[in-house]
């Protein structure tokens, strides 16, 4: 499995979505679509991808 850091290419605002689904070998697509879609049933996960984007490294390039 990869290390949980936010990539510098393939990322759509913070990369916060395409670390967790190289971190899990997923599609970041998968992942997108369920945040955005706990952001609308939900609306915690706005907080929770603020958090993330502070926490998670950039990736060293």
């Amino acid at each position: 499995m990869a290390v949980l850091v936010r990539p510098r290419t393939g990322r759509v605002i913070g990369g916060v979505c395409a670390a967790i689904a190289n971190r899990f070998e997923m599609s970041a697509t998968v992942i997108r679509v369920v945040m955005a879609g706990s952001v609308v049933f939900f609306g915690l996960s706005i907080g929770l991808y603020l958090i993330l984007w502070l926490l998670i490294p950039l990736e060293r390039g």
